[in-house]
């Protein structure tokens, strides 16, 4: 098996690579492009959970029908300022692209806009869309749900899924602030990841069947949970995710989610999403808005950084450096990457990434 030291890919190859095993799925060009920049750009973060991995499972559900090639997502209510969207059991990017490019518009148009997104496909990093609204001038923030794998405090069995929650807000000169986080202790993808690995699985990740942690990894997720983010806070902020993208969007909710990993190939998930983007140039004003956030950014980077530590940084300042190193060098993708890819290639008749 390849290794994570193996040489590294360029992000055009590997964008490449899974534009054509999407578009031999029979996705349309401009769909596959959607996917494929999406899963590229989290590889390119550092984000091999939510980045081509993924893209195996989906070409599987897109095999059996459970997710549609060509699934259009259509706007079913609106008004100048919301809409709500049926994803026609596309995959999550393509679903999700439609709608944060529609409560763009919106936004455009009346200052701030509401976009709910239900019946769609798992919709992956969170973080891409609020990135494709801050690089339109727009502050952004995204939630999802999915199959219950997440504890309540106190409680013995999953309760919420490990609901995405990320912003972005954009910063004149630079990359946007991003924050992209599981309201879950860790994201399930990275149970499965050290799992897979044979690393060993941290005491704060899961909850026992006893309603107590535990370090067996073997018990997720027919028998343990994740735990919420920070404890209750993390469990009101899955709630809150839960709310806007499910609930509001008169969606599926908790368990009437699909598990796109593990459930029936054939079978739609049924995901949701929700969008919320404020215009910067409509309600802040550019000039009041960059320099007020340039003062922040500013501040925050400029505080005295503890013992030890190089900097202070702000949220997605990581992630964008690994970004640019990617841009420069190309990425390196961890084994399991690899091995999923050549699974993915495999599943299509095309050949892995070089």
């Amino acid at each position: 098996m390849t290794t994570a030291t193996s040489a590294p890919i360029s992000i055009d190859a590997l964008t490449a690579f899974v534009r054509g095993a999407l578009a031999r799925a029979g996705l349309s060009d401009a769909d596959s492009a959607d996917v494929a920049d999406l899963l590229v750009m989290a590889d390119a973060m550092g984000v091999h959970t939510h980045g081509t991995k993924l893209l195996a499972g989906y070409l599987k559900k897109l095999a059996a029908g459970g997710y549609r090639p060509g699934g259009t997502p259509r706007i079913v209510r609106e008004g100048p300022g919301w809409a709500v969207v049926d994803g026609d059991s596309a995959l999550g990017q393509v679903g999700s692209a439609f709608a944060v490019r529609l409560a763009i518009a919106k936004a455009k148009v009346v200052g701030t806009a509401c976009v709910g997104l239900n019946n769609t496909g798992h919709i992956g990093a969170a973080g891409g869309y609020a990135v494709l609204a801050a690089r339109a001038g727009m502050l952004a923030v995204v939630v999802g749900n999915d199959i219950p794998s997440v504890a309540a405090p106190g409680s013995r069995t999953a309760v919420l899924g490990s609901n995405p929650l990320a912003w972005a807000a954009p910063v004149p000169g630079g990359e946007p602030i991003l924050l992209d986080i599981a309201t879950a202790a860790v994201a399930g993808g990275k149970v499965y990841a050290a799992i897979q690995r044979g690393e060993p699985v941290d005491p704060s990740w899961l909850i026992g069947p006893d309603g107590l942690p535990t370090t067996d990894g073997s018990l997720y997720p027919h028998a343990a949970a994740l735990a919420p983010m920070a404890g209750h806070k993390g469990y009101g902020l899955g709630l809150l995710a839960e709310v806007l993208s499910g609930v509001l969007a008169g969606g599926a909710i908790t368990a009437q989610v699909g598990n796109w990993i593990f459930g029936p190939p054939e079978s739609p998930t049924r995901h949701n999403a929700g969008f919320i983007v404020v215009d910067i140039a409509t309600i802040a004003g550019p000039e009041a808005y960059g320099d007020g956030i340039s003062r922040l950014v500013g501040e925050v980077r400029g505080a005295a950084p503890a013992t030890g530590v190089e900097r202070v940084l702000l949220p997605g300042d990581r992630e964008w450096a690994n970004h640019r190193r990617a841009a420069a060098a190309g990425i390196l993708l961890p084994a399991d990457v690899r091995a999923k890819l050549s699974e993915a290639a495999a599943a299509v008749g095309i050949a892995p990434p070089a």
